[in-house]
């Protein structure tokens, strides 16, 4: 059985009444939303706070889940909308994506150059990183949107598809050119550390 089946089969028995199965919904989940909400809000108590929040308001709603997404992606958007409500009534503004860009960087630059810990690679690393980070910053929020959900949450095209409310081929599409403008502002700077001796 996958992991979407087990949830639906999870939410049939919360629906049912069986609270305990809840329980395993919020076990299972409750890091990866975690880790969601702190990219809005980075102060752990507060995640904390909001992550439970999110958990209950998804329990109240639990009753309307049809299964038309997968589960998760349910519970991310329900866990954004918190966060973002949070920021709102505290009068701080959320962030411009719901994905900090400082999170994708890691993904395209820390495997390549882990083993490298001379100074002339910590330089290098440290401005790939940032050259990673501002491109990210600057690509349109649905390319932005895009590769971040793919990227650092690790979603399926079809979840990030159902969360954009978009077809499939055009968050491809998203992905792609936001791939491309990141491999082109880092082709410089990789070709520069072939030429070094």
């Amino acid at each position: 059985m996958g992991d979407n089946e087990q949830d639906l089969a999870l939410v049939k028995r919360v629906q049912a009444g069986e609270n305990a199965a809840f329980d395993l919904l919020v076990r299972k989940y409750q890091h990866r939303i975690g880790a969601v909400i702190y990219r809005f809000v980075p102060d752990h108590a507060e995640v904390q706070d909001i992550a439970q929040e999110a958990f209950i308001r998804a329990y109240r709603a639990m009753a309307g889940f049809r299964g038309d997404a997968q589960f998760y992606t349910w519970l991310y958007r329900i866990a954004v909308n918190t966060a973002k409500n949070h920021l709102a009534a505290a009068k701080r503004r959320p962030p411009t994506a719901d994905i900090a860009a400082e999170d994708a960087e890691h993904h395209a630059s820390a495997g390549r150059l882990h083993d490298h810990d001379t100074p002339e690679h910590q330089l290098l690393r440290g401005e790939i990183e940032q050259t990673v980070t501002d491109t990210v910053a600057a690509l349109p929020e649905e390319l932005r949107q895009a590769i971040t959900l793919r990227e650092v949450d690790g979603l399926s095209y079809e979840e990030i598809a159902q969360l954009m409310q978009c077809p499939i081929g055009t968050v491809r599409s998203r992905i792609f050119r936001a791939r491309e403008a990141i491999d082109a502002r880092l082709r410089p700077l990789m070709d520069t550390e072939r030429v070094r001796p």
